[in-house]
């Protein structure tokens, strides 16, 4: 395996970093898990996953000096995919733990689901939003060929990104309140869900990711 011929899995001290590699690996498309620009800049697609808090997961960005490699590998339009939090980082900023700023790749803020959503039945819904919810796809964002609007994929997590620009929005869903349940503007695609906890579906979403990576190569 060359660095050329695999996709970049950015390290930076957070995510689930062996999970997506080896889902990656299991479709057939060999992985570099890496936190050095050098070497993520020579692969044929960048995977950007995220489990933890905007503020923490942002910091280690910063302190690892990845920054300025992501805004200007955003900037190129070759294939990227954020998840979860790699989503949420691309954001202006969040209100996670006060005012931090994101990445700023895409117009909006990072907020937390109110915590008076009516459930069916009474009651309230539980704050994260934890477990499997179908989406809405919108238009024709990357990754999601022959996956139809209605699919179910596996959330956890306790804020969503609000954008501003509408025609952004890749994907919907509802939980309480609409939010977007992905991103995208050309190569570029983001998910707030997990396609490697999404079984069937999200091996489908990661296949047709390395598919765009292969194509773009």
């Amino acid at each position: 395996m060359t660095r050329g011929s695999a996709i970049g899995v950015v390290d930076y001290g957070m995510g689930n970093l062996r999970s997506v590699s080896k889902a990656l690996e299991s479709l057939g498309f060999p992985t570099l898990v890496s936190g050095d620009p050098k070497a993520l800049s020579s692969c044929r697609g960048i995977v950007f996953p995220g489990v933890g808090a905007f503020r923490d997961c942002m910091g280690n960005v910063v302190r690892q000096g990845l920054l300025p490699f992501l805004r200007e590998y955003l900037a190129s339009d070759r294939p990227f995919l954020g998840i979860c939090v790699g989503m949420q980082l691309l954001f202006s900023g969040s209100e996670e733990f006060g005012r931090h700023e994101g990445i700023g790749f895409f117009r909006g803020d990072v907020v937390r689901f109110p915590g008076d959503m009516p459930a069916r039945g009474g009651g309230v819904l539980k704050v994260p939003h934890m477990g499997w919810n179908g989406v809405e796809v919108v238009g024709d964002p990357p990754g999601f060929r022959g996956i139809p609007s209605g699919t179910y994929f596996y959330f956890v997590h306790s804020y969503y990104a609000a954008p501003k620009v509408p025609g952004d929005v890749a994907c919907r869903s509802t939980y309480g309140v609409p939010f977007a349940a992905a991103v995208s503007r050309g190569n570029r695609l983001a998910v707030q869900f997990h396609p490697e906890k999404s079984q069937a579906a999200g091996l489908r979403l990661l296949g047709n990711f390395g598919r765009l990576c292969a194509e773009a190569a």
